[in-house]
């Protein structure tokens, strides 16, 4: 069985499949307290209800969209998460997970694509990245920053860098903190150093609000 705080059909607002309709698995339960946490209803690892892995798969496929990503709260907090995703694997479809990048990435079945959140000073949650996340990535992996500051786009090239980032994949986005940095400025250090990566809007606040949930 695993805890999910909610299950939804909406438009990707994030990554490369931003754009696309997706079948979204919410997980319940997160170790981590960033700063900007915009899912905080998710946290409580006690909410939300109880599905089985079969049951889950059914509604993805009953939703009639090929891509699923299994989100959070954090997914690999929850064991049988793993086994979640290699059954959406199993029934044929695309399978995206979004990971903070605190738990132990190995496991994740090949074929799915792990969307790594990498977490900056502003969050107050950097001391608890696995180096060897990013130390491993895959070819279909990606890499997200939430930049909240200047100090956390410096970090994000200097983490480029340690872990070689681009030379193993080609995914890799910077968003901004609803609110503490504005879109042109993000562009403009995007294009001053040069960045290898893309700038990244959540398309999914800009049409229902910040605050919407479920969409």
């Amino acid at each position: 069985m695993i805890r999910v705080f909610e299950t939804f059909s909406s438009l990707q607002g994030e990554s490369s499949f931003a754009g696309q309709r997706c079948f979204f698995i919410r997980l319940s339960g997160c170790r981590l307290r960033c700063a900007w946490c915009d899912t905080l209803p998710a946290q409580p690892h006690d909410c939300g209800k109880e599905y089985s892995v079969e049951a889950l798969v059914d509604m993805a496929l009953a939703s009639g969209i090929p891509v699923v990503e299994v989100t959070g709260g954090e997914p690999l907090e929850q064991p049988e998460s793993v086994n979640l995703l290699q059954k959406l694997l199993d029934a044929g479809l695309q399978v995206l997970l979004e990971t903070n990048g605190a738990e132990d990435a190995s496991r994740v079945p090949e074929g799915v694509v792990r969307i790594f959140d990498y977490k900056l000073p502003s969050s107050r949650m950097e001391s608890l990245m696995l180096p060897a996340n990013f130390r491993s990535l895959r070819k279909l992996d990606e890499v997200k920053f939430v930049i909240g500051s200047r100090e956390d786009f410096d970090r994000a090239r200097e983490v480029e860098t340690l872990y070689a980032i681009p030379e193993q994949v080609n995914k890799i986005f910077y968003s901004p903190v609803w609110g503490a940095v504005t879109f042109a400025e993000l562009a403009q250090w995007i294009m001053e150093s040069k960045a290898p990566g893309r700038m990244q809007l959540q398309m999914h606040k800009l049409i229902w609000g910040a605050d919407a949930t479920g969409v």
